[in-house]
């Protein structure tokens, strides 16, 4: 790909990320983000086949930005299902404040908004996969609390880690971000690892 292409798509990607996280999530158009690029709406679909690829797109931009990859690395690397999960959790829960603005936009947008959805949908099953990865590796230390398939664990984690949860704890109960991080996990610890 010409380095023409490449910065023509990253305009467009750092766009399309500038108009969600300012609030007008609900009114960003495909026209809209040519606009804030500065190219033509046409442009934007040589890059992108529709609405749902860009937002998809913007998100990973957004974890390529953030090093989503090197912020999983202690959990992928843990020696301990435990250890796992204590690094996803706090790896997880460090990482939402970044991306809190466009995560609050695609969760407004995506009840009317199928491509909204579609990113949200595959950002959140990424997420979800984080989740699986920790519970079984608990499960296979045979440190899984018994009671709980991996299945039901890995909901109820990935519901705990949830962005509206945050959003409830750290901005309408108030709690400071280090608050937040300490009583999630010894939530998660005390849901998932055997006595």
């Amino acid at each position: 790909m010409s380095s023409t292409i490449l910065e023509t798509r990253t305009r467009i990607l750092k766009a399309t990320l500038d108009l969600l996280s300012d609030g007008r999530a609900h009114a960003v158009r495909m026209t809209d983000i040519a606009k804030q690029a500065g190219i033509s709406r046409q442009a934007v679909y040589l890059h992108f086949d529709n609405r749902a690829d860009l937002l998809i797109a913007a998100t990973l931009y957004l974890d390529e930005l953030k090093g989503s990859d090197d912020r999983l690395v202690p959990s992928r690397t843990a020696k301990s299902g435990v250890e796992r999960l204590d690094a996803f959790v706090e790896g997880w829960a460090n990482y939402i404040p970044e991306i809190f603005g466009i995560g609050k936009a695609l969760m407004a947008m995506k009840e009317d908004d199928e491509a909204a959805a579609a990113a949200w949908n595959q950002r959140m099953q990424d997420m979800r996969e984080g989740c699986e990865a920790a519970i079984l590796a608990l499960q296979h230390d045979k440190q899984l609390r018994p009671g709980f398939s991996a299945d039901d664990a890995t909901d109820i984690l990935w519901t705990l880690l949830s962005i509206r949860n945050w959003e409830q704890l750290r901005i309408d109960c108030g709690w400071s971000q280090e608050q937040y991080i300490q009583a999630t996990l010894k939530t998660a610890r005390r849901l998932f690892i055997r006595d």
